[in-house]
C-alpha cells in the first residue's frame, strides 16, 4: 500500500519486523506526533483488560500525547504483573528513543492472550523503529497491526478551515471478536486540527457509538480494544466555530463508519456484508436490542451465509430478545423484498426473489416492529465454513 496519498501534517510512522510473529511479517509498530497533541480514546468494556489497556487508560488522562506503540503477535492481556510492567518498558523505550516521557506514549496490542511479550525482541527493534519514522509509513502501521485481517483498513477524510486544508486520517485492524462496545480492533485516527480535550472527547464518543459500536461480526468482545484520536493542531488552526466543529464530527464518523465496515467485510470467512435495521421499536433501546440480537444470531448468520431466506430464524431471534413485539405485526424485508408481512410469510416466490439478493456481497435486512417510532442498525456478516477452521487453527 502506497504511503503517499495517506499523509497527514505532523505525524509520522514507522513498522518493523521483530520476530513477535514467526511468519516475519511487520509485527511492531510506531505512530509519532511531531508535537504534543490533544487525545482521546474509547477502551473495551470487557472487564478482562489487556495490560496496554489499562496503561493506555491512565497515560491518556495526561490529555497530551506524542506517540502510540502497536504490537500484533501477542495480546498481553491476562499477564499480571508482569504483563504490566512489560506495557510500561515498552513505554519507557519509545520515550528513550524519541526523547519524549513514557507518559506521553499510549500502547496497543494484538494477538494471542495469556503469553508474555518477549520484551527482548521489542527492546532490539526500538532503535530500527524510530529511526524508521517516515511522513508516508502510517500505511506500513496499519500493516503491521494485522492478525486474522486480510487486508490493511485505512480511511481518510479531506476538509477545509479557514481557507486551509485539513486531514482526518484512520487506520484499523479487526476481522473476528468484534462485537458492538468494542471488540478485538484498534483504531487510530489522526487529525491536524485543533481541537481542545473537552470537544474531541465529544466528537470520538459520538461517533465511536455510531460507527464501531453498531458492528457485530461474532459477539465476542475483546480485551485489547480501543479507539484513540490525537489532534496535533500542526495545521496553525484556532478552536473551530460551530458550523466547521459539524463538518469535522462528520469527517471523523465517516472516517470510523468506512473503516468499521471493512472490519465487517473482512469478518474471519465472511463472504457477505449485512446491514440489519430495525424500525418501528417501541423504545431506543428496543431497537437496538432487536438488531443486535438478530445480527448476532448465529442461526440467522448461517442462513446468510447459505442464501436461505430462512425468517423464521428472524422471527425466533426477535421473540428471545426482550423487546415488546407483537408476532402478527412484524414485516420483513431482505434488500426490498418483502418476506413477512403481519407475521407470516409472503409465499415462495418472495423467498425465490430474496435468496437471489442474497447471493450479493452486500444487503439490508428490514425489520418492522410497528411498535413506535425508533430505529436502530446494526452491520454484521455471515458466519461460514472458514470461520471454524481459523479459529480452531488460531494458535497452532
Amino acid at each position: 500500500m502506497s504511503g503517499n496519498a495517506f499523509k497527514i501534517n505532523g505525524f509520522k510512522g514507522s513498522a518493523v519486523a521483530s520476530g513477535l510473529k514467526k511468519d516475519g511479517e511487520l509485527d511492531l509498530a510506531l505512530i509519532y506526533s511531531e508535537r504534543e497533541a490533544v487525545a482521546s480514546g474509547v477502551f473495551t468494556t470487557n472487564r478482562v483488560k489487556a495490560a496496554p489497556v489499562l496503561l493506555s487508560q491512565r497515560n491518556i488522562k495526561n490529555g497530551r500525547i506524542k506517540a502510540i506503540v502497536v504490537n500484533s503477535g501477542n495480546a498481553n492481556a491476562c499477564t499480571g504483573n508482569a504483563g504490566l510492567q512489560n506495557a510500561r518498558t515498552t513505554s519507557r523505550l519509545v520515550a528513550e528513543n524519541l526523547g519524549i516521557e513514557p507518559g506521553e506514549v499510549l500502547v496497543a496490542s494484538t494477538g494471542v492472550i495469556g503469553a508474555q511479550l518477549d520484551m527482548d525482541l521489542i527492546s532490539k527493534a526500538m532503535p530500527d523503529l524510530t529511526k524508521g519514522l517516515s511522513s508516508e509509513g502510517i500505511p506500513r502501521v496499519a500493516q503491521a497491526m494485522m492478525t486474522t485481517d486480510s487486508f490493511p483498513k485505512i480511511s481518510q477524510f479531506e476538509g477545509k478551515f479557514d481557507g486551509r486544508p485539513y486531514k482526518i486520517l484512520g487506520i484499523a485492524k479487526g476481522a473476528g471478536m468484534i462485537m458492538p462496545d468494542m471488540a478485538t480492533m484498534l483504531c487510530f485516527v489522526l487529525t491536524d486540527l485543533y481541537l481542545d480535550a473537552k470537544t474531541l472527547g465529544r466528537a470520538v464518543s459520538a461517533a465511536v457509538e455510531s460507527s464501531f459500536n453498531r458492528i457485530s461480526v461474532d459477539g465476542d468482545t475483546s480485551t485489547n480494544d480501543m479507539v484513540l484520536v490525537l489532534a496535533n493542531g500542526r495545521t496553525e488552526s484556532s478552536a473551530l466555530p460551530l458550523g466547521d466543529l459539524e463538518k469535522f464530527n462528520k469527517g471523523l464518523t465517516r472516517v470510523m463508519t468506512e473503516l468499521a465496515t471493512m472490519i465487517v467485510r473482512d469478518g474471519e470467512g465472511a463472504t457477505k456484508v449485512v446491514h440489519v435495521e430495525v424500525k418501528g421499536a417501541a423504545t431506543t433501546e428496543d431497537a437496538l436490542t432487536a438488531a443486535r440480537t438478530v445480527a448476532n444470531s448465529c442461526l440467522v448468520k448461517t442462513a446468510l451465509y447459505g442464501q436461505d431466506p430462512n425468517w423464521g430464524r428472524i422471527m425466533a431471534a426477535l421473540g428471545r430478545s426482550g423487546i415488546l413485539m407483537q408476532e402478527d405485526k412484524i414485516c420483513i424485508w431482505i434488500d426490498g423484498i418483502i418476506i413477512v408481512e403481519g407475521g407470516l410469510g409472503t409465499g415462495e416466490m418472495a423467498e425465490k426473489e430474496a435468496a437471489d439478493k442474497m447471493t450479493h456481497q452486500e444487503f439490508v435486512l428490514t425489520i418492522d416492529l410497528q411498535q413506535g417510532q425508533y430505529e436502530d442498525r446494526i452491520i454484521t456478516c455471515d458466519l461460514t465454513h472458514e470461520y471454524i477452521t481459523i479459529n480452531a487453527d488460531y494458535r497452532t
